[in-house]
């Protein structure tokens, strides 16, 4: 037993995510939802990037991306990944390790569809991670598509969701003195209950 109340109070922590991320909303002046992701090569060379996280699930936590990037191809790869999603304005942090898997249906198809016309276009049109020759190129190519694509496009083949199922969960508070609070939730693997445990700052 950890003694947990306040912010960390409950024994759910993507509840509790939610909760932090919907108090971020309403301080922090853009993207409170970006995550650092990280992910490895076929060398085992890590990489990390910026990424918006577009829902918490009951035990996973989704974001979408282009399947030809370097980002995804690495996640198809290892099938593992990790995140940082970190609040200045609330001087707190969440830390997640897990398993990988795509979301390619019915729920990449109603993102997909909440997102801005333009966004859907530029989906079409950009092949995210490969040379460009130019900013102009890619507005030519994002014209093209519009004009073969219309005005309701569907979803392209190569872009959908990512799915991670935590193996390990941190939540992290600011502390006065550098003592902050951490808290683990661990498991062996996604299916397997949670060992929740306080850690040193």
């Amino acid at each position: 037993m950890t003694d947990r109340t306040g912010i960390f109070a409950g024994e759910d922590p993507f509840a509790i995510a939610r909760h932090w991320l919907a108090e971020a909303e309403k301080v922090e002046p853009n993207d409170p939802n970006a995550i650092a992701l990280a992910t490895v090569d076929a060398s085992g060379l890590p990489n990390a990037r910026m990424v918006l996280l577009k829902d918490i699930e009951s035990d996973a936590f989704v974001f979408y991306t282009n399947y030809e990037s370097a980002k995804a191809r690495e996640l198809d790869s290892s099938g593992t990944a990790a995140f940082v999603m970190h609040w200045k304005s609330l001087r707190r942090q969440v830390r997640v390790r897990g398993i990988v898997s795509r979301e390619d249906g019915e729920q990449a198809d109603a993102y997909y569809k909440s997102r801005s016309l333009k966004s859907r276009l530029g989906a079409w049109a950009s092949k995210q991670s490969q040379p460009l020759s130019s900013r102009g190129a890619l507005m030519a190519k994002v014209a093209k598509v519009t004009a073969e694509k219309g005005l309701n496009p569907d979803r392209p083949p190569f872009w959908g969701g990512f799915r991670i199922r935590p193996v390990e969960i941190e939540l992290w508070a600011d502390g006065p003195a550098r003592l902050h609070d951490r808290f683990r939730w661990a498991r062996n693997d996604p299916d397997s209950p949670w060992e929740i445990s306080r850690l040193s700052p």
